[in-house]
């Protein structure tokens, strides 16, 4: 590990820290040795970080300490740029512009020699973009989610059938094919997994289920786990 990265990682151990941390305990977790440790504390000093404490007992920080907002190591920063880059070939309109944003956001703030690192395009997502589902608009199943808001749709399924369904949405899933829209179905009466390529029109209806959608979840969770092997594409 670096000298910079190690500084970085004592300074966030000792923030969460509710005790003093002897340096034997920081060398544990960083795998270096307690000399390293005691350099680093020593320098960090000299950088006037409020850390308080000596050889032997512990060290603690002085609250009121902050770091910028977002620190990554590299291999941290190029995990979120791939998922990024991941998230950006799905279905999902507004998240792939979301990702974009932030991609550019990341890209503007590292410093040398990440940036030219992903400057030069030495990560990819491969594959072929989803098409947008052209009849549910994916930022609205996402807020009613968040919201706990009921949706309607006209629905579907593999054999050309078209119901009519009033769903509870609580999660999304994003393969690399399509879209899939987690929900307890009112006229099932079940947890059903519905396409979004095979959702023909979907409204806000302005009715909650509001402190609902975290037991449904576990409900379909623990399904899930007893169940099913794998998660169906859609369910009639």
């Amino acid at each position: 590990m670096r000298k910079a990265s190690r500084l970085f990682e004592i300074i966030q151990i000792m923030r969460i820290a509710r005790r003093p941390v002897t340096a034997q305990s920081i060398a544990e977790a960083l795998e270096v040795t307690v000399r390293s440790v005691y350099r680093d504390i020593a320098a960090l000093q000299t950088m006037r970080v409020p850390i308080e404490g000596e050889r032997g007992v512990g060290y603690i920080m002085r609250p009121g300490f902050n770091l910028p907002p977002l620190m990554f190591s590299i291999e941290e920063t190029e995990a979120i740029v791939l998922a990024l880059a991941m998230v950006a070939r799905t279905g999902d309109t507004e998240l792939r512009q979301a990702a974009k944003k932030a991609s550019d956001k990341i890209a503007a703030s590292l410093p040398e020699p990440l940036s030219k690192t992903l400057s030069a395009n030495a990560l990819h997502a491969w594959g072929s973009v989803a098409p947008s589902p052209a009849g549910v608009d994916l930022a609205m199943v996402r807020r009613a989610v968040r919201d706990e808001e009921r949706l309607g749709i006209t629905y579907r399924d593999e054999s050309g059938v078209e119901t009519q369904r009033l769903i509870r949405p609580i999660a999304v899933i994003y393969y690399s094919e399509t879209v899939n829209i987690v929900a307890w179905c009112e006229l099932r009466q079940a947890i059903r997994n519905f396409r979004s390529d095979r959702v023909l029109d979907c409204a806000a209806t302005g009715s909650f289920f509001k402190m609902e959608g975290e037991r449904l979840r576990q409900l379909w969770i623990s399904g899930w786990q007893n169940s099913q092997p794998t998660i169906p594409h859609s369910q009639p």
